[in-house]
């Protein structure tokens, strides 16, 4: 049997996700992020071109990437808290510094 297989059976028993499983997930969820992100960005600039606009969603881009590298090399946790800070300040910002 090799890891893979252990790893599974481990979370049939327990019932919960094999740490590949939340690899995945959170690979999958940040790449749908930075995908709705680069779509949000592409809308702001057709109605104003700012360095601000720019700066916000390219600095949430860049984070959706960091928290891709971090699942593939096994920091969910903290990639998840990552996402999720990084995406409420994205859109404080957006509200805030953003006419």
């Amino acid at each position: 049997m090799d890891a893979a297989g252990s790893e599974e059976s481990i979370a049939e028993d327990v019932g919960g996700l094999t740490p590949r499983q939340a690899r995945r997930i959170r690979i999958i969820l940040a790449s749908v992020v930075m995908a709705a992100m680069a779509a949000v960005l592409v809308v702001r600039l057709a109605s104003r071109t700012s360095v601000l606009v720019v700066g916000v969603y390219g600095a949430a881009l860049v984070l959706c990437g960091v928290v891709i590298e971090l699942s593939r090399h096994g920091r969910t946790r903290l990639g998840t808290w990552l996402l999720g800070v990084g995406l409420v300040a994205a859109l404080a910002a957006d509200w805030l510094l953003l006419p």
